[in-house]
């Protein structure tokens, strides 16, 4: 590969862009070429660039600056690579996101996991199936809506569901503003509603638990069996994990789909904005309640607690919220400890690196 020559025209079809490219400028001219995570499975990243696929290398100097797992790259990143021949190229730098939908992860001691990035719309896949969960729902919206990318209600499998319009009013209750599509990918009914979604260079995330059909919508905007299908579990109609990689497919007409495994929980990580506009009823509701810092429980002149003895707002959806609140925060204060401690150790490697250099400086023979 030549690193100092500009090769943009296949990277557009991945969505890079002239403004992506005049930012570029200072890294490319130090070397430096873009590419963009396709894949990450198996202890292996791999990253198209304009002229060839890569395996992408992090050394260990990038682990070692890199804040925390949400820092390490991720499906959808745009990255700044150094060829090393041989069809590989090390890690230099992942490039600003426009998004990035982030979960906490207790596989990761705690920490956060990234699912995926520059992500212009988040497709959140439920199934219309004795496992359609509504409160995993208001979880998934929560992190959408703080990722930075629109996030569209799916549900799929209309045709297993003997009373669709009941089920769909029941999601509209708790989803707000986001938009609903109802379809069968298996059918390939309702699939047509996904199509303005699906501009070239736009990149899409699908988003769910296991068993939703997820890889069945993904095989079907493909036109291929790209991804594998399992049947679901008869007796809780819950699926199997198919897909152990994340993915980012190329659709025919141009957009960008990137596919994830089913997530059998989805923690929340800094969601406090979207937080607020997952449950913007109840916060609309709650400007009325007599004092700004309502907690909705036992205060006089509570407008939620009101709304909730009308029936205007369900008791389970404020439960739910309350729920959310409470563990957003002790992620919170695990966030502020984890980082004080992260701080720490940099600062002790920087003393150990100045300590060792001086060390060196002092035992070179005199003259050098």
């Amino acid at each position: 590969m030549d690193a100092k020559t500009p090769q943009t025209g296949p990277l557009e079809g991945l969505g890079w862009s002239p403004e992506r490219e005049a930012a570029f400028a200072t890294l490319r001219a130090d070397g430096s070429i873009p590419g963009r995570v396709v894949s990450h499975g198996r202890g292996q990243l791999r990253a198209e660039t304009a002229v060839e696929p890569v395996l992408v290398i992090v050394q260990r100097g990038f682990r070692r600056a890199a804040s925390g797992p949400e820092d390490h790259p991720a499906v959808g990143d745009w990255l700044a690579l150094e060829p090393l021949g041989g069809g590989s190229a090390a890690l230099r730098e992942v490039l600003p996101r426009s998004s990035a939908f982030i979960r906490h992860d207790a596989a990761e001691n705690g920490g956060a996991q990234v699912v995926a990035t520059n992500v212009d719309t988040v497709l959140l896949v439920s199934a219309l199936t004795r496992d359609l969960n509504l409160r995993r729902l208001e979880r998934y919206l929560a992190l959408a809506w703080s990722s930075g990318a629109e996030p569209i209600v799916v549900l799929n499998k209309a045709d297993l569901c003997d009373d669709v319009p009941a089920r769909v009013a029941e999601v509209a209750a708790v989803v707000g503003d986001a938009r609903i599509l109802v379809l069968s990918a298996r059918t390939g009914i309702g699939l047509d509603r996904l199509q303005p979604e699906l501009a070239a260079g736009r990149t899409l995330a699908l988003l769910g638990s296991s068993g939703v059909g997820k890889s069945t919508i993904t095989n079907a905007l493909l036109g291929a069996e790209r991804q594998l299908v399992r049947e679901v579990r008869e007796d809780d109609q819950r699926g199997r994990h198919t897909t152990s990689a994340r993915e980012l497919f190329r659709l025919p007409g141009g957009a960008l789909l990137i596919d994830t495994p089913g997530m059998r929980s989805i923690g929340l990580w800094e969601a406090g904005e979207g937080l607020e506009t997952a449950f913007g009823d109840v916060e609309a509701l709650a400007a009325s309640c007599r004092f700004s810092d309502c907690r909705h429980e036992v205060e006089p002149g509570c407008a939620v607690r009101a709304a909730v003895a009308s029936g205007e707002l369900g008791e389970d959806r404020l439960e739910s919220r309350r729920k959310l609140m409470r563990e957003m925060a002790s992620v919170e204060r695990r966030n502020s400890v984890a980082q004080a401690r992260a701080e720490n150790r940099r600062f002790g490697r920087m003393i150990r690196d100045a300590c060792r250099t001086q060390a060196r400086l002092r035992g070179r023979p005199e003259g050098e």
